[in-house]
C-alpha cells in the first residue's frame, strides 16, 4: 500500500497538494487538502482495466472557478436552506443568499473551499489521509466554533471509508456530506442514464420550486422515484412526473433509508461491470443525477460539461431540517460530537 503526494496549486497563499492512496490490489483513490476534494478513483472493471469513476479537475483552479462541488466535502450544512436564515433558542442567524434567496451548501466559503490539515494513515490493510479544519465561530454566518475531522481510507477490500466527526463549543447546525459525481463507464466514456439504482428507500422528499423540501413526504409507491428493485435513471429523465421535471428533468431528491449499513445503496453499469455499494449511518440520501451541470469547461478527461455525466449519492441529514421540526435535527449542541460514516465498496458483476 501506498501515498504518494504532489503540489495541485495554491490558495490564499497556502499550498494545496494531491494525495494519492493506492492500495495492494490497484486501486487509486487521489484526494486533496483543498475542500477534501477527492479527485480520481481509479476502479477496475470485469476484465481488471482500471479507470476513473468520478468527475474531476486537473487543478485546484478550476474547482474553485467551476462550482460544481466535484468531490468534495460540503458543509457546514449541505444542501439549502430557506431564506438564507434559521433560529436557534430563539436567536436568529443570517446567512450569505448564495442561491437566489436561499442559501446552499455552506455559503460563498464553505468547507469545500477551505484549505484543510493534512496528514497521512497508514494501517494494516488500509491507508488513508486525515483532514482537519477548525471552522470559527460567524464563518459563513453559523454560530460556535466547530473543530472538524474528516477522514479517508482506502481498504484493500476496495472500500473508500468516509468519515467526519466535529465538535462545537456553542449550539449551532451541522449536516456534513460527500459531493462526488460517480460515474461506472470509466473515464466518462457514457452518460449515468443507464447505470441501474438499487436503493432501500420507500418514502421521498417533496420539492418546491426553489428545490427546497416542502415537508410532505411522498411514498414512492408506483412511481419512478422507487428504486426498491432497481431502476435505471433513464426512467426519471424521460418521465412526465411533476417532480423529475421541476428539478430538470431527473432526480435531485433527498430518499429516506429504512435501513442503515445493509447494502441500502447499489449501483451498477451493465457495460463495464462496475459495482459501486454504499453503506452509511445517515438518514438519507440526495440522489443527483446532474441536470443542472453545464457550462463552457471540460472536466478533467477532456470531456465537454453536459447534464448526466454523474451521479452524486449525497449521505447526509435531511435538507433544510432546521424549518421543519419533524425531520431528525441536525442541531449539534455543547459536548455532543457528530459522526458521520459512509463505506463505498467498489466491486464488479460477469457478464
Amino acid at each position: 500500500m501506498n501515498i504518494t503526494t504532489k503540489e495541485f496549486g495554491i490558495v490564499d497563499e497556502e499550498k494545496v497538494y494531491l494525495y494519492t492512496l493506492e492500495n495492494n490490489r490497484g486501486m487509486k483513490l487521489s484526494c486533496t487538502n483543498f475542500g477534501c476534494v477527492v479527485t480520481e478513483i481509479l476502479a477496475p472493471d470485469r476484465n481488471g482495466i482500471f479507470e476513473n469513476v468520478v468527475l474531476g479537475f486537473n487543478n485546484v483552479d478550476q474547482y474553485i472557478q467551476h462550482k460544481t462541488y466535484f468531490g468534495a466535502v460540503v458543509g457546514r450544512v449541505a444542501g439549502r436552506i430557506k431564506d438564507a436564515e434559521f433560529e436557534l433558542d430563539g436567536k436568529q442567524y443570517i446567512l450569505p443568499k448564495t442561491e437566489g434567496n436561499n442559501h446552499i451548501h455552506g455559503g460563498v466559503k464553505g468547507l469545500h473551499e477551505r484549505v484543510w490539515l493534512a496528514e497521512p494513515i497508514e494501517q494494516k490493510n488500509a491507508v488513508g489521509m486525515k483532514f482537519t479544519y477548525f471552522s470559527k465561530n460567524g464563518e459563513e454566518g453559523y454560530p460556535g466554533n466547530v473543530e472538524l475531522t474528516v477522514t479517508y481510507l482506502l481498504t484493500n477490500d476496495n472500500q473508500w471509508i468516509f468519515t467526519c466527526h466535529a465538535t462545537t463549543d456553542q449550539k449551532t447546525i451541522l449536516n456534513v456530506t460527500n459531493h462526488s459525481y460517480f460515474n461506472l463507464t470509466g473515464q466518462v466514456k457514457d452518460d449515468i442514464l443507464n447505470h441501474e439504482l438499487t436503493l432501500k428507500c420507500d418514502r421521498f422528499l417533496e420539492l418546491d420550486k426553489e428545490l427546497l423540501p416542502t415537508g410532505n413526504i411522498i411514498n414512492v409507491e408506483n412511481t419512478v422515484f422507487d428504486f426498491r428493485q432497481g431502476r435505471k435513471i433513464i426512467d426519471g429523465v424521460h418521465s412526465n412526473h411533476p417532480q423529475n421535471i421541476l428539478v430538470g428533468n431527473g432526480y435531485d431528491h433527498p430518499f429516506i433509508f429504512t435501513e442503515n449499513h445493509n447494502r441500502e445503496i447499489f449501483l451498477k453499469e451493465s457495460v463495464s461491470g462496475r459495482t459501486l455499494t454504499v453503506e452509511t449511518n445517515q438518514p438519507c440520501v440526495v440522489l443527483y443525477s446532474s441536470n443542472q451541470l453545464q457550462g463552457d469547461f471540460t472536466i478533467q478527461e477532456g470531456v465537454q460539461a453536459r447534464k448526466y455525466l454523474g451521479l452524486c449519492l449525497e449521505t447526509q441529514g435531511l435538507p433544510d431540517a432546521i424549518h421543519h421540526p419533524h425531520f431528525p435535527s441536525i442541531v449539534l449542541d455543547k459536548g455532543e460530537t457528530y459522526e458521520l460514516k459512509t463505506v463505498y465498496s467498489f466491486g464488479v458483476e460477469q457478464a
